[in-house]
């Protein structure tokens, strides 16, 4: 199937729309995505619509526009001074490499993708050899409204520029005294953007196709039920259960802020897990018994929905899900904090206010109608 301006031609549907990208599956049913414009096929990473799969779409659409090659990166020899050497001395720092692989990945595909941007249409000078102190808030807007339409990829550009000079302010790097993304406006979300909050008759859907015993039900229920990420998921296994709980240490920023919990098994949970076929260290394994790779179990998850007529539909809409639920069922956020790990009381917040805003309008709409006075 061709995504974007192209006709679908196969049953795989696409929540996510990309301009030059092709999609199939392989003689394994494995999900392939490829960037294919002007002779040149890259392939791409899955899942459409996260963080890793926008960067990487961005360095490929990059690539091709500028006529160089795919591997060209900011490992290459800069010259001192430029954004590319900030860059790579920045790739050298603990404040990268503690990050957790993943996000090192992303963030390193969004930043050698604007080092291979022209400074300005048509031009041959690249963002990569402009002077550090070009980089301005000025500049940083054009690499915003280049993504216009696209508000979580300029969100993500400004978060990355942003967090390089905020580690060379703090590192004293010659000729960096302050960030100037913290001069430009971040876009706002895009209104019902992101990744879409499951509904109960879905996942009822998903239960009728995929029955407890199969991997596919496993799967939904280890995210559902745990709230957890799916590089998580993936790892948990019977080594992490003791007296009833699941003890684990998030996968995310691992290296930098460790974030540990304890979960009690749910007995859904429990049923399901006591009902299926699982591997020795991971209760998810292969079809050859092996553990999954966070990427090959997102592709896998992403089979198993289509398979039940979802296709708009993603393991992390599970993660959502499960706060809109436990929210709706009056959770509080610190309790939203303590089942899903966030280390601030941003995120569940926004998922309390909008259960107390539909529990108050429920309780206040019979105040609308008119009363008759009794006589």
């Amino acid at each position: 199937m061709m995504i974007g301006h192209h006709p679908p031609s196969s049953g795989i549907a696409m929540q996510f729309r990309y301009k030059y990208t092709r999609s199939y599956r392989d003689r394994h049913g494995k999900l392939r995505i490829e960037y294919r414009r002007n002779g040149r096929t890259i392939p791409l990473p899955c899942t459409p619509g996260t963080a890793e799969f926008q960067a990487a779409y961005d360095a490929a659409h990059t690539s091709v526009e500028m006529s160089r090659p795919a591997t060209t990166t900011v490992s290459s020899v800069p010259a001192q001074g430029s954004w590319r050497w900030l860059c790579t001395e920045y790739f050298k720092s603990s404040d990268f490499t503690d990050l957790d692989q993943n996000t090192q990945r992303v963030r390193r595909l969004v930043l050698e993708s604007i080092c291979r941007e022209p400074w300005s249409k048509g031009s041959s000078r690249l963002f990569a050899d402009a002077p550090i102190k070009a980089m301005t808030p000025q500049a940083l807007m054009v690499l915003r409204d280049r993504k216009a339409g696209l508000p979580e990829a300029a969100r993500s550009r400004l978060k990355a520029v942003s967090r390089v000079f905020d580690w060379a302010v703090e590192a004293r790097v010659q000729g960096v005294e302050r960030n100037p993304a913290h001069d430009v406006r971040y876009p706002k979300p895009r209104a019902g953007g992101g990744f879409h909050s499951w509904t109960v008759d879905e996942v009822a859907k998903y239960e009728d196709r995929h029955a407890i015993g199969t991997k596919a039900r496993l799967a939904l229920a280890l995210l559902l039920f745990t709230g957890q990420r799916r590089s998580d998921v993936v790892l948990f296994g019977h080594q992490h259960v003791r007296d009833g709980q699941l003890t684990f240490t998030q996968q995310k920023n691992k290296g930098r802020k460790p974030v540990t919990l304890s979960l009690p098994i749910l007995p859904v949970l429990r049923e399901i897990i006591d009902a299926t076929s699982t591997g020795p260290s991971t209760f998810l394994v292969t079809e050859f018994g092996k553990p999954f790779a966070r990427a090959g179990f997102g592709n896998k998850f992403r089979q198993w929905c289509d398979e039940a007529g979802l296709t708009h539909c993603t393991a992390h809409g599970l993660r959502k899900a499960g706060a809109v639920i436990a929210a709706e069922n009056g959770a509080t956020a610190h309790q939203l904090k303590a089942i899903f790990g966030w280390t601030t009381l941003k995120q569940p917040e926004l998922y309390t206010r909008a259960a107390e805003q539909k529990r108050l309008a429920a309780d206040a709409m019979p105040l609308l109608l008119v009363r008759k006075q009794s006589k």
